[in-house]
């Protein structure tokens, strides 16, 4: 492969891995798998002061985490100057000064995350950057619209451009148990994005237990996500670290019995550096290194990256600066 062209594809899901093509739905499987709502929330809460990195090593991690932001605009009043400004932040995401002295020029986010119409000023903002565009699809946030029209909405962000897709599944086929229902949903737009690679978003806040959300995983794993995803960041409670750590453990029990490797991306309300890093420990501790790549992690964030830049900001000349000098455009 030329260099330009690795380059292009650096960041999207699976490159260097086979894709998951799923598998037959196994609802023994599903019906079997069980969460310890105790244990897990005590594992999730001893994770912020057990796991910390500092100098060096934190601004290496902090890095890291810039290149897994899927940087995003979600708002009803999007215009094509705010795209293009999120998008110009997307190319060079930290000060290029703090770049150079960090030895990492060329550092960007993993993808520009955006609405349907905002899909072709994205592409053609990024064009040449190698930075994907990653579309919300099928009645983002509640996924209420018609079926058709959904697979449908899909397909015209693919024609557009998108290379990710990142749908929503029905809520209600988890909470009623009618598992068949979400794999032949998951599947229908798996088959629908094509080449472009789906994240399938659980909504999590919305499904009850977290049993249901081990369960759906794991369905949508085996209906083909490439990507699962904790939320819509609409609801009113979106990723957490007990949500992540049951859904971290159903990737590392899919890749156990299927040899695939499925991505993850937590979404709404990580806004703090400290949070990033406890994220990339659980990943690390869960999953090992290879998750630790955009390919296969990814933040949906966007005021994230402002603390990220202020904390690297201080590593680099021993002084915090306000945050207003960070913004996103």
């Amino acid at each position: 492969m030329e260099t330009g062209t690795a380059e292009r594809l650096a960041h999207l899901p699976q490159v260097t891995e086979a894709r998951n093509p799923g598998m037959a739905l196994d609802l023994d499987w599903v019906r079997a798998v069980q969460a310890n709502t105790s244990a897990i929330e005590r594992r999730a809460a001893t994770l912020p002061g057990r796991r910390s990195v500092k100098k060096a090593y934190q601004a290496a991690w902090l890095c890291r985490a810039v290149s897994c932001i899927d940087l995003t605009t979600l708002a009803g009043d999007d215009t094509v100057a705010r795209v293009q400004r999120l998008c110009a932040k997307a190319r060079q995401p930290v000060r290029a000064d703090l770049l150079e002295a960090l030895g990492l020029p060329g550092l960007t986010v993993g993808a520009v995350c955006v609405y349907h119409d905002m899909v072709a000023p994205a592409v053609a903002a990024l064009q040449g950057s190698g930075i994907p565009v990653a579309a919300v699809s099928t009645g983002f946030p509640a996924g209420l619209s018609p079926f058709r029209l959904r697979v449908a909405e899909i397909g015209e962000s693919v024609k557009a451009g998108a290379a990710e897709i990142d749908i929503v599944i029905s809520r209600r086929h988890v909470l009623s148990g009618d598992w068949q229902a979400l794999y032949d949903e998951m599947r229908a737009f798996r088959e629908a994005c094509g080449d472009a690679h789906v994240k399938a978003i659980l909504a999590t806040g919305e499904l009850g237990t977290l049993r249901n959300v081990a369960r759906a995983s794991l369905v949508c794993m085996m209906a083909g996500a490439d990507f699962i995803k904790t939320s819509t960041g609409k609801e009113s409670v979106n990723a957490t670290l007990p949500v992540t750590l049951v859904m971290l453990r159903a990737i590392r029990a899919y890749h156990a019995r299927s040899g695939y490797r499925v991505g993850y991306k937590p979404a709404g309300g990580i806004s703090k550096a400290k949070d990033a890093l406890t994220y990339l420990a659980l990943i690390k501790d869960e999953l090992g290194d290879r998750w630790l790549r955009p390919d296969l992690f990814r933040f949906g964030a966007s005021s994230l990256l402002g603390d990220i830049e202020r904390q690297l900001e201080h590593h680099v000349t021993g002084a915090y600066s306000a945050g207003y000098r960070h913004a996103l455009g």
